[in-house]
């Protein structure tokens, strides 16, 4: 087995913050051996390692199963390259400080052949109570390499201050001829975005826009691209024909820089935290963003009380978002397999306990569906509909993704946002860099 050992690029990935060091963690995993062990009462113990997101998630189902089984599960937490580093340094070596990984989605293709196939915890029951994307996605080469813990998608966040404003309201509908209400496709989404951008203080510089156009990350227009009806985000995994240059690529890099008349300057390096910190400000009416952060505005924010959540907007192929999956998984180096995949079952079987976290996600459908209307939880409908989309795809599964990310669809994205793009030969050239990639 040969698994690539790289460091990957900071930032434009990492959905959630690492809260704590590594240290304390790395003593507990060197002290482990090969796998998890026994404690010192000599109760069987399970070694998961995790970011800080599966952290927060798997905390609760950890704990029930120490109470139901007896067996504790240490979570190890580490930083999100740090995570990717140990568990491909690890899983090379063939020596294993760990019984179960969690896995970011786009992970799996690079440690598919360091792990062992879950194909029989994927029964009928379990595939029709999971989201279609993320049952595509857990397979690898015809195994499924691992069970989805929580997903994630960006929906459409928007302020209900001004949306319910009956002068908003009326000039809206006098201006486009139709009431003003949260978008549902690409082109209601322009005019919404269009009519809020405004000099609010008559200052003569705009201060409040439509909209954002994120330059610095790539995920919000590959659900762009999905909108547009592409079946192949960027390459067919499975022929391994490159398609970011076909119409429907165009047609999504088009529309998605459309929008900068109706975005703060500065696109290029715009990132999911600085979107955040526009919306939360007062700059933004509307943004696109994973659906995690309704509950986690913060106190001091202008728009605390004003945000309305609806599902991720629609192109000419219909609604689509791209889902943001983790995954646990089982490296084939731990002695500890039946008692791994025992607690991943238990994982899926418990899957809403994790919907109390600062997270609040959960990747059966059923979780969802369980606590949609309770208080706090409004957003839960434009996930379950974002996700339930057809169009609502993963993301090829190549070992390549990530240097895909990092060395041509960011880069692309960044020039594709500055005047005078020319966005055909954008494309055209991001398909022979990535062509030189997969050979």
């Amino acid at each position: 087995m040969k698994l690539r050992t790289r460091t990957i690029a900071p930032a434009t990935r990492r959905l959630t913050l690492s809260l704590a060091a590594v240290s304390a963690a790395a003593l507990a995993l060197s002290g482990c051996g090969v796998g998890g062990g026994e404690n010192a009462s000599g109760t069987d113990e399970l070694t998961v390692v995790v970011e800080g997101g599966g952290l927060a998630e798997l905390q609760p189902i950890a704990d029930a199963y120490k109470e139901e089984t007896g067996t504790k599960v240490t979570l190890v937490e580490l930083p999100y390259d740090g995570l990717y580093d140990r568990i491909s340094s690890e899983l090379s070596s063939g020596q294993v400080s760990f019984d179960v990984a969690a896995l970011d989605a786009i992970w799996l293709s690079a440690f598919a052949d360091g792990v062992t196939p879950l194909d029989d915890l994927f029964t009928d029951d379990v595939k029709s109570d999971l989201f279609p994307g993320l049952v595509s996605e857990a397979q690898v080469n015809d195994a499924f390499v691992g069970m989805p813990v929580w997903t994630n998608s960006e929906i459409l966040f928007y302020r209900t201050d001004l949306f319910e404003d009956p002068a908003e309201q009326a000039a809206f509908q006098e201006k486009y001829g139709y009431e003003l209400a949260p978008p549902t496709d690409w082109e209601q989404y322009r005019d919404v975005a269009e009519f809020f951008t405004r000099d609010t203080d008559g200052d003569g510089q705009v201060d409040l826009y439509g909209t954002d156009v994120k330059g610095a990350v790539e995920t919000e227009w590959l659900a762009t691209v999905s909108q547009a009806g592409e079946e192949h985000m960027v390459l067919d995994a499975e022929s391994g024909e490159v398609t970011i240059d076909d119409a429907e690529h165009l047609e999504a890099l088009d529309y998605y820089t459309s929008l900068l008349p109706f975005a703060p300057s500065g696109a290029a390096q715009l990132d999911w935290a600085g979107a955040q910190n526009l919306f939360y400000q007062g700059q933004l009416a509307m943004m696109r963003f994973w659906g995690h952060a309704y509950t986690g505005t913060p106190e001091d924010s202008v728009v605390k009380d004003s945000i309305g959540a609806a599902p991720m907007i629609a192109g000419p192929g219909g609604i689509a978002g791209v889902p943001g999956a983790w995954y646990l998984s089982v490296p084939t180096a731990t002695d500890k397999q039946e008692e791994a995949k025992d607690f991943i079952a238990y994982a899926y079987e418990h899957n809403e306990l994790s919907m109390d976290s600062w997270l609040g996600l959960a990747a059966r459908i059923s979780a969802f569906e369980s606590k949609q209307g309770e208080e706090g939880k409004e957003h839960y409908a434009a996930l379950l509909e974002t996700l339930n989309a057809p169009q609502t795809l993963a993301r090829p599964a190549t070992p390549q993704w990530q240097e895909i990310v990092d060395t041509v669809l960011t880069p692309l994205l960044q020039k594709a946002v500055e005047p005078g793009a020319d966005n055909a030969a954008l494309l055209a050239e991001a398909k022979a860099q990535i062509e030189a990639i997969v050979e």
